[in-house]
């Protein structure tokens, strides 16, 4: 899967959220509300994710493969960037 789209809305007013971002796989799948952090070690991304009734936050939808997690956090923060 290749990232085709990227739109980042920048948040200004938060210490650690950046942004918040839609990306387009291939054309095909669209997937909202992912957010772009300022952690210890730079930005990273968090997809979106419920609370459950334990308290724990589950994500919605996540990448199984690690190389697809890269891509996607590089055209992010590539785009941030801009």
């Amino acid at each position: 899967m290749k990232v085709t789209s990227v739109n980042v809305k920048k948040i200004d007013n938060h210490e650690n959220l950046k942004a918040f971002v839609t990306i387009i796989l291939d054309d095909s799948l669209a997937i909202h509300n992912l957010k772009l952090v300022k952690g210890n070690n730079g930005l990273f991304i968090v997809f979106p994710s419920y609370k459950g009734t334990n308290e724990k936050y589950y994500d919605i939808v996540h990448p199984i493969v690690g190389n697809l997690r890269k891509e996607i956090e590089k055209e992010i923060i590539n785009q941030y960037n801009k």
